[in-house]
């Protein structure tokens, strides 16, 4: 089933992603017992945050729920949703991937089989500085960032995040996350012990 419903749901998902201001990087549909879960990568530029996941995860949670009321054999019924954005070993392969990733460490594999390393310090739709050296996209066939310890211009909150290189993930199983305001209250609180300054 998985094969059959990963291009349609990325069909049918992918303005739902862009309505909330990402791209879809990636889907995938995999059987899990009675369950189906499904796995997509988004990304923005400037990067995305855990609150850009969670707002993503709910439109389209919403969108599955009406996908699977008109097609129901699509996902056979239940499912989970996971969703992510990319880590640093993601392919770069189309241009955003390159733009995104400007002043990173970037090996890229050449069409003739050669490849090159350098620093990007440029990108557009059709070509990328790496190094010094501009690279016309079209010869091309991946670019790899390289993770660095000690990266020129990087905090070090970003360099422990090159060398864990994590993905934010949102799984959502269909409930309603209620949130509790009132966790920030201290339950030992005494509302008598303000009046105790004035007194």
């Amino acid at each position: 089933m998985s094969s059959a419903a990963s291009p349609r749901l990325s069909q049918l998902l992918g303005p739902v992603v862009a309505a909330a201001g990402h791209d879809l990087e990636g889907l995938e549909v995999s059987p899990a017992g009675r369950r189906r879960v499904v796995r997509m990568l988004v990304d923005k530029d400037g990067g995305t945050t855990l609150d850009d996941i969670t707002e993503v995860s709910r439109a389209v949670s919403e969108a599955l729920d009406d996908i699977d009321a008109r097609e129901p054999a699509l996902l056979g019924g239940a499912y989970v949703l996971e969703v992510s954005s990319p880590g640093v070993d993601r392919p770069l392969t189309e241009p955003r991937h390159w733009r995104r990733n400007l002043g990173r460490l970037v090996t890229a594999q050449l069409a003739d089989g050669t490849s090159a390393t350098g620093r990007l310090t440029a990108a557009d739709e059709t070509q990328v500085e790496l190094g010094g050296r501009t690279l016309l996209l079209a010869d091309v066939t991946r670019g790899q960032v390289q993770v660095e310890f000690n990266r020129p211009g990087a905090s070090p909150d970003e360099d422990a995040a090159d060398e864990d290189a994590p993905d934010e993930d949102v799984e959502d199983d269909g409930d309603e996350d209620d949130g509790d305001e009132d966790d920030d209250l201290d339950p030992e609180r005494d509302p008598d012990d303000e009046d105790e300054e004035d007194a």
